[in-house]
Formats: structure tokens, sequence, C-alpha cells
């Protein structure tokens, strides 16, 4: 089928590739984009995952430079204050023990930021891993693995977090090691299921005839092709940690104090929330805001790295 692709008369030259064509019937096709500007437009396409991200940025700004204007440190008392509400002074009115809200809710967020990212981070590639080997390997491996994924699936996690937890003094770095060993269950189980179609791809067998040995071609043949599923993944391991963090530093089973997180600031506002009300208000409304822009964000990069959902079909049009 032939196109009909013009040259500038007066010069000569080529005509860009990347320009656009025309049909024969007379209609102008859109312009070959590169995989990678593809997804970033049919990311753009949706709204509310750009607010998403700008509000994701604006909270980890606020969590890396928050403390430049205020005085106060987190652990700073001032006990000509308690329990003040937002002044000029205290800009988010100060707690029972004189602790500027401001300071907290910055290191507060900046805790919880750290380990919800480490976590999901470390949990997608432990679940990559073990899943995306379990579906290679098959036979005996995966009959093992699975049975302990199914196994860990049914324990109930969320009291073993919270006593292990408890038990090594709320350390926020054991919290991380803690929430990663049981939070990759169910994703490596999804890993598993997309990389036993993988794994019988021709490039496998290519590479297995070739004598690669088999780590490497778990990670640089079947990991690399997951690569949509784990940044979705990743991303709404966020939001699912969080939630976590903040549940148990609300139970008192998380961080402790002296250190701040959103959920140990909610736990010390829940009991004055109609007498302090900025006690609550403040760390839940960041914890809002964290949970809505990643749930935004992970809905429109599953959106633009998938093809057959709506809006990534409307992305590849204009």
């Amino acid at each position: 089928m032939a196109t009909d692709v013009t040259t500038d008369a007066s010069s000569g030259a080529t005509p860009d590739p990347a320009a656009r064509v025309t049909a024969p019937g007379g209609k102008k096709n859109a312009p070959d984009l590169g995989l990678g500007r593809l997804y970033l437009r049919r990311f753009l396409r949706n709204r509310l995952a750009v607010v998403g991200v700008v509000i994701f940025v604006l909270l980890v700004l606020f969590s890396a430079f928050g403390s430049l204007f205020t005085s106060y440190a987190y652990s700073d008392a001032d006990f000509a204050a308690l329990t003040q509400p937002p002044s000029a002074a205290h800009w988010f009115g100060t707690n029972q023990g004189g602790n500027d809200v401001y300071a907290s809710a910055v290191h507060g967020l900046q805790r919880s930021l750290a380990i919800a990212v480490s976590v999901s981070v470390l949990t997608v590639v432990v679940a990559a891993v073990i899943g995306s080997s379990a579906a290679y390997f098959g036979g005996r491996v995966e009959k093992a693995t699975l049975a302990v994924i199914h196994f860990l699936l049914v324990v109930p996690s969320f009291l073993i977090l919270a006593l292990v937890s408890h038990r090594l003094a709320g350390d926020w770095r054991v919290l991380i090691v803690v929430l990663t060993v049981f939070g990759w269950m169910s994703t490596a189980r999804v890993i598993w299921s997309v990389s036993t179609s993988l794994r019988e791809r021709d490039y496998v067998t290519a590479a297995e005839f070739m004598g690669i040995s088999a780590p490497r071609i778990i990670l640089r043949h079947i990991i690399p092709n997951l690569g949509s599923l784990l940044i979705v993944n990743l991303t709404l391991g966020v939001v699912a940690t969080v939630l976590s963090e903040t549940a148990l530093s609300f139970l008192g089973f998380g961080v402790q104090t002296p250190d701040v997180s959103l959920g140990t600031m909610l736990a010390d506002g829940a009991g004055t929330i109609t007498s302090a009300p900025w006690l609550f208000a403040f760390p839940a409304g960041l914890v809002v805001l964290l949970t809505v822009s990643m749930t935004f964000v992970g809905d429109g990069l599953r959106d633009a790295l998938d093809p057959t959902s709506v809006t990534g079909a409307a992305g590849g049009r204009r």
C-alpha cells in the first residue's frame, strides 16, 4: 500500500520520518512516537494522575524543606504554649507537651515517606525475584514457593507485625524489615502468574540454547519484561505501606517516641479531637493527601502502560 510522501521541491530534502504521512484516502496519520513518549502522553491525558504527581511532589518538598520555615525542632518543647491553637508563633499549634505541630508534621511526613518508599521498593524487588524464579524453574521449586506464599497469606500478619515491632521498641528501620517480610506475597503471586507465560517466549528459549545461566535469564530477560507491572505495584505499594505504618503507629505498635510519624501524631490527636482538633486534623490531612495522590498516580500509570485500557487506547490517538 503506497503512501503519498511529499518532498521540499526547492531543496530536494527528504521529509522527516516523524512527519505526518497521507494515506491513499487522503487521511493524515499521526507520527510514530517513541514508547516512552507514548506512555508519557497517555499518562498526561489523565488529569487526576497529573494532580496526583503535583501533590506528591509538593509533599516531598514539604518533608525535605519544611523545617527551614520554623525555628522549632520536632523534639523541642515550648512550656509556655501547651496545647495552643495555630498562631503566628506556631503555625499548626502545639500539643500537650508544647511540641510544635508544624515541626512534628514535617518530621512525621519525612519518616512515613522513608518507611513507605523503602518498604515498597524492597517488597517489589523481593516479589519480582521470588515470583519470576518460581515461574521459570517450575516443578518442585514452583510448588514449594507457592505453598510458602499461600501459607503466609493466611497468617494473621498484622498481629505478628504488631508484636514484633513492639518488642523491638518500634525502631523505624526494624519496621521496614518487618513490613517487607510480610508484604511481598500478594505481589509475588501476581508476578508468578504473569511470568508463567514469559518463560515460554522465544527469547527465553534462545537464551537457554545459548547456555546463559538461569539467574541471568531471570534478571535480564524475564523481570525487565514485567516493568509495567512492577512500576504500578511499586506506586500502589506506597499507599498500602503508609496505611499499615499509620495503623501500627496509631495503635502504639509502630514508630515509638521520641521519634514521630504521621501515625503517632494521629494517635496523640485522637483523644483531643474535640478540644484540640488541630492535633488530629493536620496529620490526617497529610495522610489523606499522600494516599490519594499515590492512588491517582498508580491509576494513571496503570492506564498509561496498559494499551487495552480506555485511557491507554485513547492516548494512542489524537
